[in-house]
């Protein structure tokens, strides 16, 4: 994990009450831009379900 890029959070708060097309697209651009923490399990299975591979932190 890497540390926190709180520019990166401030601008894109996760939103309220998310869809899970939502939660995807939202934590695949964490991990892109800050990967504080681990992509969800769900998040990850859905990303499986979708044939989309799972980023790595770029940061």
């Amino acid at each position: 994990m890497s540390k926190l890029n709180r520019a990166w959070h401030d601008a894109n708060p996760m939103p309220a009450n998310p869809t899970l097309d939502q939660r995807v697209e939202w934590h695949l651009a964490h991990t892109a831009h800050c990967g504080c923490r681990p992509i969800p399990r769900l998040v990850l299975e859905e990303l499986a379900r979708r044939g989309i591979a799972v980023p790595e932190t770029t940061r």
